[in-house]
C-alpha cells in the first residue's frame, strides 16, 4: 500500500497541483506600468542627452531663429509693398483728379477766349466808319437749320454817330433761293420785326421756310415807315 502511494506521488499520475501568486491583479497591472514609464522616461533622457552630446539641439534652435528672422523681414518688405502700392494708387488718383480740373479750366478758357473774340469782333463793328446820321447793318449772318425748313439769322443795326437821334421802325427779312428746283423769291417779307434804338440794335430769330425751300440769299433791310433806311445782303454758302 505505501509502495503505491509512493509511485502514484512520483509518476505522472500525481494529483494536479494549482500555484496562485500572492499578488492581486490590479498590483501586477500597475507594477507593469511603472516599469514602462521608467523605461520610456529613461529613452527620452538618453536621446535628449545624445542631441547635447552631438550638438544637433543647438543647431535646430538657431536654424529657428534663423527663419523666424527671415519670416519677420519678409513680412516687414511685404508691408512696405503694400504701403508703397497705396501711396502709388492715391497718387494716381490725385494725379488723374488733378488733370480733369485742368482740363475742365482748359475748356472753359478755351469757351472765354471764344466769347471774347465774338465780342471783340463785335465792338470793331460799332466803330463808325458810314457817313453821320446814316443807319447801317452791319454783322448779317443767316444759316439753314438741319432738316432744311427753319433759317437762323441775326443782324447787327447801327447809328455810327454820338447822340444819335433815336431810330424807330421795323426789320424786314427777304429770302431767295429755289422752291422744288425752280428759282424763288419771298413776295412778303419772311420776318417783320419792329426795331428801335439809339446807337446799335442787335437782333436774331429762326424763320420758317417753305418746303422745299433752299435759301441763297438773305437781304436786311431797315424801313422808317415806307422809306427804306439801310439794307445789306448775305449769301449762304452752297
Amino acid at each position: 500500500m505505501r509502495y503505491r502511494l509512493l509511485r502514484r506521488r512520483l509518476t505522472i499520475s500525481a494529483p494536479r497541483v494549482t500555484v496562485r501568486s500572492a499578488l492581486p491583479w490590479p498590483l501586477r497591472w500597475a507594477a507593469v506600468a511603472i516599469v514602462l514609464g521608467l523605461c520610456a522616461a529613461m529613452t527620452l533622457w538618453a536621446f535628449d542627452l545624445g542631441k547635447r552630446i552631438a550638438g544637433l539641439d543647438a543647431g535646430s534652435r538657431e536654424e529657428l531663429q534663423r527663419l523666424r528672422a527671415e519670416v519677420s523681414q519678409l513680412r516687414e518688405h511685404n508691408r512696405l509693398q503694400h504701403e508703397k502700392q497705396e501711396a502709388a494708387g492715391s497718387l494716381r488718383i490725385a494725379e488723374q483728379v488733378a488733370m480733369d480740373r485742368l482740363l475742365e479750366q482748359l475748356r472753359q478758357l478755351e469757351a472765354d477766349n471764344r466769347s471774347l473774340r465774338e465780342d471783340l469782333g463785335f465792338f470793331e463793328k460799332l466803330t463808325p466808319t458810314g457817313k453821320p446820321g446814316n443807319l447801317t447793318i452791319r454783322g448779317l449772318h443767316a444759316e439753314t437749320l438741319e432738316g432744311g425748313g427753319q433759317l437762323r439769322w441775326q443782324v447787327l443795326a447801327m447809328q455810327p454817330m454820338r447822340n444819335a437821334p433815336e431810330f424807330k421802325g421795323r426789320l424786314e427779312l427777304l429770302l431767295a433761293g429755289t422752291l422744288n428746283g425752280a428759282e424763288w423769291s419771298s413776295t412778303s417779307p419772311a420776318v417783320i420785326q419792329p426795331l428801335q434804338f439809339r446807337q446799335y440794335r442787335r437782333v436774331q430769330g429762326v424763320a420758317a421756310l417753305p418746303p422745299g425751300a433752299m435759301v441763297k440769299t438773305v437781304t436786311a433791310r431797315l424801313m422808317d415807315g415806307t422809306s427804306l433806311r439801310a439794307a445789306q445782303t448775305f449769301s449762304l454758302e452752297p
